[in-house]
């Protein structure tokens, strides 16, 4: 792969070589060539508002940010995004990296579908959401230009990207509804799983131990 695309350099640092690997192995084309475009997103709308983050830490943050998705790292007891941020922490400190430095990422990745609190945190964490906004949601194109997205795209191409995006977010999560309970994912499974009922905010306060 190009170790420049649109202005937009790619680590290639060994640990950057088996973080690619990793997630190409783990994730199905669709997760991998989504979380790839999402660095470069992440980078161009950092340049666009002055942010700047370690492009190793973000690099990892983005390949990793979805891989809470896949049968190999998933877990049924705790939420895709720290499936994910826990397993980005330990790859990190496996090569080196120091706690604070993977802290940033775990925090990046955890957070990543949280809306408005990363913009408030270090860029490490900020743009990984920054990424994720423009690749899922459309946000922030403006930002990113029309000759940059098209290098992007020609690279890391999105065939039918949102309907295949939205397959991947409920095959891995639907063997876990409960963890949608807060977060945006609920409106998936919504869609996608038929029977599924989402938790109510206000019946749990409602139905807790407390008599009043």
């Amino acid at each position: 792969m190009p170790a420049n695309v649109a202005g937009i350099t790619v680590p290639n640092s060994k640990l950057a070589r088996e973080a690619t690997e990793l997630v190409r192995e783990a994730a199905s084309p669709t997760v991998f060539h989504h979380s790839r475009r999402v660095f470069f997103w992440g980078s161009l709308r950092g340049l666009s508002r002055g942010l700047y983050a370690d492009p190793e830490l973000l690099y990892v943050g983005a390949l990793f940010h979805d891989l809470g998705l896949t049968e190999r790292y998933r877990h049924d007891d705790q939420r895709f995004e720290i499936d994910g941020a826990d397993e980005a922490r330990r790859f990190l400190q496996q090569h080196g990296i120091g706690p604070d430095d993977a802290q940033l990422v775990w925090q990046g990745i955890a957070l990543h579908t949280t809306p408005e609190i990363p913009w408030h945190m270090a860029p490490a964490v900020a743009l990984v959401t920054a990424g994720v906004e423009a690749d899922v949601l459309g946000l922030g194109l403006d930002e990113i230009g029309e000759q940059a997205l098209a290098e992007v795209v020609a690279l890391h191409p999105r065939p039918n990207f949102k309907r295949r995006i939205l397959q991947e977010f409920t095959a891995g999560i639907a063997p876990r509804p409960r963890t949608t309970f807060g977060n945006v994912k609920a409106d998936v499974l919504e869609r996608y799983v038929p029977g599924f009922e989402r938790e109510n905010f206000v019946d749990v306060i409602l139905g807790s131990d407390w008599p009043e």
